[in-house]
């Protein structure tokens, strides 16, 4: 069922107190909403990743993105501050989390919410809604083939991030799981090895892999994109969200 919706810019308090720039949509004909912070992947705050908000609430959802760039480049093009921010190694784990902390509070305090809220990430963004969801209490989690949750960046890539399986046991909440089979980062041996450790931990979650499909699938704005493992994600997270977020 698809909802009247609102969208625009507004301003966060994120990690430390900081002010940030966020982009929220939510439905305008419901009473009652979960919410969902939706974490950028590494090319940045970007439109596609505002239409993926907007199509969230279009099923019943308020969505926040928060700009995790704000200040590496206020008023940047989203390629550029993704460029200065890769430089840097990318978002550090405690400022993400004070973030999305920061977001998840500016949903459960709107008029309607019924004060669940839950993350999602892609690419880098599944790592770090991983990384959220075992830093914070959420209600619901969906990682989209996060890379190095197991494993590390190559020497290479420059970005700093470390391997956070290891927080398995600290999950707060049930987990989805949705990967391409063609992925190298995460590869099908990293999903095993997430699917046993959470597992091992007694942890809740659910995962999908699709066929023909490889990092970036949802990505309709590049060559990635596969319209059936898309399509098949998004019904999984809808039917997800409204097992665990909705009123």
């Amino acid at each position: 069922m698809s909802h009247d919706l609102s969208a625009s810019t507004v301003r966060i308090a994120g990690h430390g107190g900081d002010e940030i720039e966020a982009y929220l949509a939510a439905p305008t004909d419901v009473q009652s909403f979960g919410g969902v912070v939706m974490i950028h992947h590494m090319p940045g705050y970007d439109d596609a990743t505002r239409a993926m908000a907007r199509n969230l609430a279009d099923r019943g959802f308020a969505a926040i993105v928060p700009n995790l760039y704000s200040r590496e480049a206020p008023g940047a093009s989203s390629d550029d501050a993704a460029a200065i921010a890769r430089a840097r190694g990318g978002v550090p784990d405690d400022r993400l989390v004070g973030d999305v902390d920061g977001a998840a509070s500016y949903l459960r305090a709107l008029a309607g919410s019924n004060r669940k809220v839950g993350v999602i990430g892609h690419c880098s963004g599944g790592r770090q809604a991983f990384l959220a969801a075992c830093s914070l209490q959420l209600d619901a989690a969906v990682d989209c083939y996060g890379a190095f949750v197991v494993g590390s960046p190559p020497p290479e890539s420059g970005l700093t991030m470390t391997p956070v399986v290891d927080l398995a046991p600290s999950l707060s909440c049930p987990l989805l799981g949705l990967f391409g089979v063609e992925d190298k980062h995460p590869s099908p041996d990293d999903v095993d090895e997430l699917d046993k450790a959470l597992t091992a931990s007694g942890k809740s979650h659910e995962f999908h892999s699709f066929d023909d499909a490889g990092h970036g699938f949802f990505a309709v704005d590049r060559p990635s994109y596969r319209v059936a493992a898309a399509n098949e994600g998004w019904r999984h997270i809808f039917d997800f969200y409204g097992r665990h977020l909705a009123s």
